[in-house]
């Protein structure tokens, strides 16, 4: 078996197989295949220093070899905050609106993309397979391409791959996708995106594409395109809800909220996210059912994230504006709809809070796959499981077509799912779970991982 040499921006080796899974899904997909092959998993360093010199801090965790470089200032502003989260995030979630075009984040891009290449190439053996990871990294297999490397690259897309239409917004995209084909296979969370960059590169590159098989055909190199949802770790989840810390989460909420129905949702604090919509849609509900504001008690769990970039900073103002209006409104002196936590939770901990939750919100605006969804299935209880209301517009909705599928935009919609599971019996909520949980459980992060390596291995490198 090749040794496989993973690639990623950030490097954040579990301390136990699958521990980051339930939160990013990465960090516990390519701990074990690290550990079965012995490889290395490469990335940056998290710290900054005045003048880049590509010296390795390299370790050794849990059984796992990590090997990372530092970057100057200018490197994470240009290439990190710019290109990376200022253009290419929100434009491949669909919100050309917050898109930054700025020359000098694109050449940070390429220019960070190089140093990868320069820094990992006196790791790489002959024999290497190499896994490279997200839209950070999007040049660095043509980049290595370049230094006379044939190994066999994959590239696998955590986040939502545009439409044709939105993607020719971005300059020089010709670029970038041409880049991407000097991979061998390229992975995607759904086949909607899938068919969005097929049809890329058959309209506007003149790719001859077989959407059939995903082979792409573009200036003498023949590229494979392919769908592979990514799941949860079950079992580490499912052992995580059998602890105390899981039981004491549990308790604590069911104990707190009395009577009255726990619906929760647990996201990172993002736009994409679609939490002000969802504030809207909670909004709709109270105003459309006044009567039933004691019957249901909202948890919103938002961490922050990428906090010291300016539309993230608005859209926590605009997120504790809505909460505080809708509390304001409803309050009563024992009892208020929505509780508001701006920190994280542990997994265990996690499990505990969807035991106790009987409605999961879960409404990206957009999103690649979106695993809070499929954690919250996992913690169900057979017996008696919650409703898992989930936007259409997430990666999951393509597997997970049993929950109550909703327009995010909508509030009307949010707000009619939230009565229609409110009131769902029990005969109807177990028919959903048998079907839900069947995809969860067996798409796992493992399988994930397995599918696209074996996939990888197989591909004819040209």
């Amino acid at each position: 078996m090749s040794r496989l040499v993973a690639i990623s921006n950030r490097v954040a080796v579990p301390t136990a197989a699958g521990a980051a899974g339930a939160q990013g899904g990465l960090a516990g997909a390519l701990h074990s295949a690290l550990q079965e092959r012995e490889g290395i998993w490469f990335g940056w360093s998290g710290q900054v220093t005045e003048t880049f010199t590509g010296a390795l801090h390299e370790h050794r965790n849990a059984g796992v070899r990590t090997a990372t470089i530092d970057l100057e200032p200018q490197d994470v502003e240009e290439y990190y905050k710019g290109y990376a989260n200022s253009a290419l995030w929100p434009l491949f979630h669909y919100r050309i609106d917050l898109t930054q075009y700025e020359m000098e984040f694109g050449k940070g891009y390429e220019r960070v993309n190089d140093r990868f290449a320069q820094s990992l190439a006196p790791l790489i053996h002959a024999d290497d397979v190499l896994w490279v990871h997200d839209y950070h990294l999007i040049p660095l297999g043509e980049l290595l391409r370049a230094r006379g490397f044939g190994n066999r690259i994959g590239f696998f897309l955590h986040i939502p791959w545009p439409p044709t239409r939105l993607l020719v917004s971005l300059p020089f995209h010709e670029r970038l996708v041409s880049a991407m084909l000097a991979y061998d296979l390229i992975g995607f969370q759904s086949n909607e995106w899938l068919e969005s960059f097929l049809h890329y590169c058959r309209k506007e590159l003149g790719a001859e594409v077989d959407d059939s098989t995903g082979t792409i055909r573009h200036d003498g190199r023949t590229t494979v395109a392919r769908s592979y949802p990514i799941g949860i770790d079950y079992d580490h989840f499912i052992a995580e809800g059998n602890t105390g810390d899981s039981r004491q989460a549990q308790q604590r909420l069911m104990s707190s909220t009395r009577h009255r129905t726990a619906m929760i949702g647990v996201d990172r604090l993002d736009y994409s996210k679609g939490l002000p919509e969802r504030m809207d849609g909670i909004a709709r509900f109270f105003d459309n059912h006044p009567e039933r504001v004691r019957d249901l008690v909202y948890i919103q769990i938002a961490p922050p994230s990428r906090s010291d970039i300016g539309s993230y900073q608005q859209i926590r103002a605009t997120l504790e504006q809505k909460t505080g209006q809708i509390n304001g409104a409803w309050s009563d002196i024992d009892m208020v709809p929505i509780r508001y936590v701006n920190r994280g939770q542990t997994t265990a901990a996690l499990f505990g809070l969807y035991r106790a939750s009987k409605i999961g919100l879960v409404t990206p605006l957009r999103d690649g796959m979106n695993l809070v969804a499929k954690e919250y299935i996992a913690a169900q209880d057979p017996e008696d499981p919650g409703v898992l209301i989930l936007s259409r517009f997430a990666g999951a909705a393509e597997q997970l077509q049993e929950a109550l599928l909703v327009n995010p935009h909508s509030p009307d919609d949010l707000a009619h799912a939230i009565r229609v599971a409110l009131d769902m019996p029990l005969e109807e909520r177990r028919q959903r779970w048998d079907k839900l949980v069947v995809s969860v459980r067996e798409d796992t992060v493992q399988r994930w991982s397995d599918r696209f390596l074996a996939d990888l291995q197989e591909c004819n490198t040209a």
